[in-house]
Parts: C-alpha cells; sequence; structure tokens
C-alpha cells in the first residue's frame, strides 16, 4: 500500500508517465512479478478511474469538491473495481457510506446521455468528453468505457525470424497461451499475463509488443518489391520493424525522426529482429528545414510515406491513462496544423505514384479527417485512395468505411487507430 501511495502521489503532481515511475521503483525494490502486476494494475486504475472515485467518495459523504486522503481513494477504487465488499471497505474507514459508494455507479448511469455523463462515469475531463460526444455521436460512451479498461498484451511475430503459428506452438510449451489476432495477420494476443520482456523469445527478436491497430498500420503501407519505403516520424521504430518484415530484407527502408535518443533505440531493435535494409536518419523538427543531405537520393523516390503523426493520442488512453488529465484542450487545438505541416513536407519525398500513409492514434476527426481534408484542398497533385482499393471492400469495412481505417477499442478491442492513403498523381 505505501508503494501505492508514493507512486500515486508521484504521478499526480503533474500527470507524469506512470510507467517511468513503476520503472524507477521496481529498480529499487525487489519484487516478485505477480507484486509488480498488483502495483502496477492498482496504480493505472486509480488513474483512469480518478474522477469516477472522487464521484463515489462524494456520494459516501465527502464534501464536493473535498480532496478525500489517499489511502480512502485506494480502498474506493478496490471497491469499485476490485471486488472489495462495502463491509470490508467500512472496517477500515467507518465513517463513509460504503453502500452508496459501491451504488455510485447505477446514480451516475441515471444521468441523460451525453457529454457530462460520459465524463462523469468514464473518468474524463470535460473539454475531452465533449470532444469525443461531438465526434463519435452515439458510440461516444461505448468507446470512453472501453478507454478506461486494462489494454490487451498484443505482440506481433517477426517473419524475418519464426511464423505466427511456430511461435504460438513454443508459447504453448511454457504454458503461455495466447489467440490469433483478428485483426493482424502476425498478431499473437496474450490470455496469459506475464513481462513479455523476460521471455526468451523477445531477447531473440522472435516478436515485438504491438497492438494490433498498429500492426494494421504497417501493414497498409504494403511496399512493392524492392520498393523505397520511409517512415518519416519513426520513433523508437515499432511500425519501422513491421513494414521491414514485410519487405523481407528487400528494397530500402529509411526511418527518421526528431529525436536522437528514439533512432539509438530503433537500431538496437534493428539488430535484436534482423532488419537489415533499415537506415535510421535524424531529421529537423521545422517543417520548413531542408532534408538532410544523407536523404537527397530519396526525394522524388519513395514508394512510400508512413507518417504516424505526433497526436493527441486518444485512442491509446487505455496504455498511457495519465494522459487524459495531463493532455489539454489547446494542446489538442495546436495539433492539426503540425501533422498538416509533416504531411506537406513529406510530399516532396514521394516518387510519382507514391502513397502517403497518414495515420495518428486518436479518434478525434479535427486531427483525422480533418487533417486530410485540409491536406486534398491545398495539394490538388494528390488523390484520395480508399482503403478498400487496397485491402478489398470486406476487409477495409471491418476496420473503417473503405475509404479510411478507422478503429475503436469497443468494437476491435485494439487501440484506436485513423489513417488514410493519398496517392502523388502520375
Amino acid at each position: 500500500k505505501r508503494q501505492i501511495l508514493t507512486l500515486w502521489r508521484r504521478t499526480r503532481v503533474d500527470w507524469s508517465f506512470a510507467s517511468s515511475s513503476l520503472a524507477d521503483a521496481f529498480r529499487k525494490n525487489k519484487l516478485g512479478g505477480r507484486e509488480r502486476r498488483a502495483i502496477a494494475e492498482c496504480l493505472y486504475g486509480m488513474i483512469r478511474h480518478h474522477r469516477r472515485v472522487d464521484e463515489a467518495l462524494a456520494a459516501g459523504g465527502y464534501r464536493s469538491g473535498q480532496r478525500a486522503p489517499d489511502d480512502e481513494r485506494i480502498i474506493a477504487y478496490l471497491v469499485l473495481e476490485e471486488g472489495l465488499s462495502a463491509i470490508d471497505a467500512a472496517r477500515h474507514f467507518p465513517d463513509l457510506d460504503w453502500d452508496q459508494v459501491a451504488a455510485v455507479d447505477q446514480a451516475l448511469d441515471a444521468l441523460p446521455a451525453g457529454a457530462e455523463r460520459l465524463a462523469r462515469r468514464h473518468s474524463f475531463p470535460d473539454w475531452l468528453a465533449k470532444r469525443l460526444t461531438r465526434d463519435l455521436g452515439a458510440a461516444a460512451e461505448e468507446v470512453a468505457r472501453a478507454l478506461s479498461q486494462r489494454a490487451p498484451m498484443a505482440i506481433r511475430v517477426n517473419g524475418l525470424q519464426t511464423t505466427r503459428d511456430e511461435l504460438r506452438a513454443e508459447l504453448a510449451e511454457r504454458d503461455i497461451h495466447t489467440r490469433p489476432s483478428s485483426l493482424a495477420p502476425d498478431g499473437l494476443v496474450f490470455e496469459t499475463r506475464l513481462n513479455l520482456f523476460s521471455l526468451p523469445g523477445f531477447k531473440a527478436g522472435s516478436f515485438e509488443a504491438q497492438d494490433e491497430g498498429s500492426q494494421l498500420i504497417a501493414e497498409l503501407v504494403m511496399p512493392p518489391p524492392k520498393a523505397m519505403v520511409v517512415d518519416l516520424c519513426a520513433g523508437a521504430g515499432g511500425k519501422t520493424l513491421a513494414i521491414a518484415a514485410a519487405m523481407a530484407g528487400k528494397g530500402r527502408l529509411l526511418a527518421t525522426d526528431i529525436y536522437k535518443r528514439k533512432l539509438d533505440e530503433l537500431r538496437k531493435r534493428c539488430r535484436r529482429a534482423g532488419a537489415s535494409n533499415v537506415q535510421a536518419v535524424v531529421i529537423e523538427r521545422d517543417p520548413k528545414s531542408p532534408w538532410p543531405e544523407s536523404m537527397s537520393k530519396w526525394v522524388g523516390k519513395a514508394d512510400r510515406v508512413l507518417i504516424d503523426a505526433p497526436c493527441s493520442g486518444i485512442g491509446s488512453l487505455r496504455r498511457n491513462p495519465e494522459l487524459r488529465w495531463r493532455l489539454t484542450a489547446e494542446d489538442a487545438d495546436g495539433l492539426p496544423a503540425e501533422q498538416l505541416a509533416i504531411c506537406e513536407r513529406a510530399i516532396s519525398l514521394l516518387a510519382p505514384g507514391g502513397r502517403l500513409i497518414y495515420a495518428t492514434c486518436t479518434v478525434l476527426r479535427d486531427e483525422n479527417e480533418g487533417v486530410v481534408d485540409r491536406l486534398l484542398q491545398r495539394h490538388s497533385e494528390l488523390e484520395l485512395v480508399p482503403v478498400k482499393e487496397v485491402w478489398g471492400s470486406e476487409r477495409a469495412k471491418a476496420v473503417g468505411d473503405g475509404t479510411y481505417l478507422r478503429t475503436l477499442p469497443s468494437r476491435h478491442g485494439c487501440d484506436g487507430f485513423f489513417a488514410a492513403i493519398l496517392r502523388l498523381k502520375r
């Protein structure tokens, strides 16, 4: 309990990344795998359900606006999410009406449908609840509910090293149970909770931790044989590695980012995965800056350019729950202009007939269709390619509307992703 309180208070100061605080704490304290998982799940749960816990404690006797002590907060979370009974909770803090705490969801469900109920019932700031309601309509509350749950544990099997069936059988021999992804052809979803990074297969490069929706984005690139492909916002390289595996070591893959440390990590992952056709280059953040000299041979030559754009990350809130409290409306408002500028900068890399794949891990329309619409309005040399023309109508409509790729945690079980394909006219 003391460990959870310390981590909670540290995270609450500025809503910093809980994963970093957990990693620091686990390095300093020798704990078993079960203890680590219990601490992590409790901390993440308290962050996800922060506003709902406040609602519950107010129902139990704390005045509206009065900040409850963190000890009571932990007990309230356990009552709401982990099955602790009101009787047991009262043994710790008898002054609260724990029956009312336990019944708060019924009271919140009775509110009229809309942004207020979404915010209070599923723990979202008001501004974000309003945008989810505006952009998702009737689906907003189900998406919000899903974003407040624990994320599934998915991996992408590295086709450069093994096959999905082979790795699944190998894991089963270790009594680790998985199921094939219904969305991504190289994906496995774990039914056994464990530390993925301690497995021999990870250290050997047989797989990477990657959400099923993220795998779909990489697959959508679909480079032709011996293609020149650019992953423009590569980060630490999750999608770069997936594209490299699809290319089977043929062609050339350029991974760029504005952060050197991320590309250093990407290089390590490439070596582990056996991805030998990847080149990493640091670029300037300013979209008006010229490309580095080492990229001159790529200008006008790329068959594919993937832009996994910096975004609000709303679609991945299950994995980064503190983001909902750290992100502001002003932050979100500034993103579309940055995303558009990155896309416009990338056009110069495309060969005639080349495709630009624009992707985000958000469900907000301003960052998704809004950016695509503005890009098409400003650049008549680009044309939209419906996803159904690439994957066929049946599959495209299973993960979107046929025109765009759009996954929702409430419908697909993976994170919320968006992608559009644009082609440079010949």
